[in-house]
């Protein structure tokens, strides 16, 4: 997946400024797409050149005249053939995960401390997660959101990230714990000998 099809899915919900995409990244996209706000606005200016965005300027009294940007047909042919293509599995490539691994053979009180980090960090984004969900219902249960719901497709991919950021969670602080259990386990057996 290129960062194009990204910014196209996320400006299927209307017109949105570099700004206003950004913002949308952080909120939705983020969970499964990482971009840096200079990223977005690069992309945003191929994807016009390349006519599957359309910009039009806005002129704002106080304010600095802003663009906005739509998906045209031709963006709308791409996300299309986007969609249609065979999509590859995902790998994960994380720094924590290669210092667990390493666990046996080095100190672990830095290491439980990253995972509580971790941990609380993925607790954060389960709770802004889940208001997004509810605020994407709109007073709507799930499962009838999930069945009469204009726009599933950002509702879905949000839920994705509150799966993945709970499965993190639980599992730094359980990998935490087993440290902290075997740290002190050795330390009672080098205390006894």
């Amino acid at each position: 997946m290129a960062l194009r099809h990204a910014v196209l899915a996320a400006l299927l919900d209307g017109e949105l400024s570099g700004y206003q995409l950004a913002k949308a990244f952080d909120m939705g996209v983020a969970n499964f797409w990482h971009a840096l706000p200079q990223q977005l606005y690069t992309e945003l200016s191929r994807l016009e050149r390349d006519g599957m965005v359309a910009g039009r300027e806005v002129v704002q009294d106080a304010r600095p005249n802003k663009r906005l940007f739509r998906v045209t047909d031709a963006g709308q042919a791409e996300l299309e053939r986007f969609a249609s293509a065979a999509a590859k599995p995902s790998f994960i490539r994380d720094d924590l995960l290669v210092k667990v691994q390493a666990a046996d053979s080095v100190s672990t009180g830095p290491l439980i401390e990253q995972l509580t980090e971790r941990a609380e960090f993925a607790e954060a984004k389960t709770a802004l997660f889940e208001a997004l969900l509810l605020k994407m219902r709109d007073g709507l249960g799930e499962d009838e959101f999930l069945k009469y719901g204009e726009r599933i497709g950002p509702y879905l991919t949000c839920r994705r990230g509150l799966e993945f950021e709970r499965g993190n969670r639980d599992w730094c602080r359980r990998t935490a714990q087993v440290l902290r259990e075997r740290a002190h386990t050795s330390e009672a057996s080098r205390v006894r000998s």
